[in-house]
């Protein structure tokens, strides 16, 4: 029987490349993203389709308990036969994960700013989607996994500076610093149902990932959605031009000598939501081309 997955935050960038790249293992997927981002999502499930898996485009905020549930049933409905009733039928509850067995949480956002400039509207809405967004789909995903007894796999987005911060990004690393908490304290409930939970840490320059923030910020853009921003924000802060972060960054601090694709992140994903990381829980694993040593 096929396996069926669940990204969100796919229209682009590290999300559709996760997304591609399970399709490609021979997953079923169905992909989420936010309204404003549909058309490229839609073109990713195109793009699944077209390799002969079953897809299916949702829109939905992450960070609304009601939307990650409802989302949850539309991708049990689409990729699967069953008959799915609503969110409190004990069917949907007992078979669900018979048609959805890894969730990958890759939605999330970034900004760039003082702490002193913070508002609390910048950190509130941070914390909504990197870490609300988080718990909501590890939440939903264990809710079906533990009732099924089959486990599963649940895959969350953290970062490398949920190991090591950086200034201008204080929001962003806390939000993230919790996403690696709440993995291990969810690997560690849930084990016993043989739910492994674990999460990606991508380095700090991804390319399409720390782009267009503050914009993305105003907008509700996913991280996935980014421009040239972060790197253009700091250099403004450092007195640089833009680009010579990247290149700092590229030169004298990734020992690999580049900044991450998308793809060099999907395949770490697709490790952990295969078997081969069946004695793997509770990790949030760095890739960041040997910047963090751990």
């Amino acid at each position: 029987m096929s396996r069926n997955a669940l990204v969100t935050g796919a229209a682009r960038g590290i999300g559709r490349a996760i997304a591609l790249r399970l399709a490609r293992d021979g997953l079923n997927v169905a992909v989420n993203d936010i309204k404003a981002s549909s058309s490229g999502l839609n073109k990713v499930q195109q793009e699944i389709e077209k390799m002969g898996r079953k897809s299916v485009a949702i829109t939905a905020d992450v960070s609304v308990d009601k939307a990650v549930e409802t989302m949850m049933q539309s991708a049990a409905k689409e990729l699967g036969s069953l008959d799915v009733g609503t969110s409190s039928s004990r069917f949907f509850h007992l078979f669900f994960w018979l048609i959805i067995q890894v969730i990958v949480a890759n939605a999330g956002i970034v900004q760039v700013k003082p702490i002193v400039d913070i508002t609390t509207e910048d950190w509130d809405k941070m914390f909504a989607v990197n870490m609300r967004g988080v718990f909501l789909c590890y939440k939903e995903a264990a809710k079906v996994m533990i009732a099924q007894g089959t486990g599963g796999k649940i895959i969350g987005a953290c970062s490398t500076l949920g190991h090591r911060p950086a200034p201008m990004l204080s929001h962003y690393c806390a939000s993230k610093w919790g996403v690696r908490g709440l993995t291990q304290a969810a690997a560690m409930e849930w084990a016993k149902h043989k739910i492994t939970v674990n999460a990606y840490c991508p380095g700090m320059f991804t390319t399409v990932f720390f782009r267009n923030t503050n914009l993305m910020i105003k907008t509700g853009f996913t991280k996935t959605a980014m421009g040239d921003m972060v790197d253009e924000e700091l250099a403004k802060i450092e007195g640089k031009q833009k680009g010579d972060i990247i290149k700092y960054y590229e030169n004298d601090k990734i020992a690999l000598g580049r900044i991450s694709k998308p793809e060099d992140i999907a395949s770490l994903v697709s490790y952990l939501a295969s078997q081969d990381s069946d004695y793997m829980t509770g990790q949030s694993v760095l890739i960041d081309g040997g910047t963090t040593f751990s």
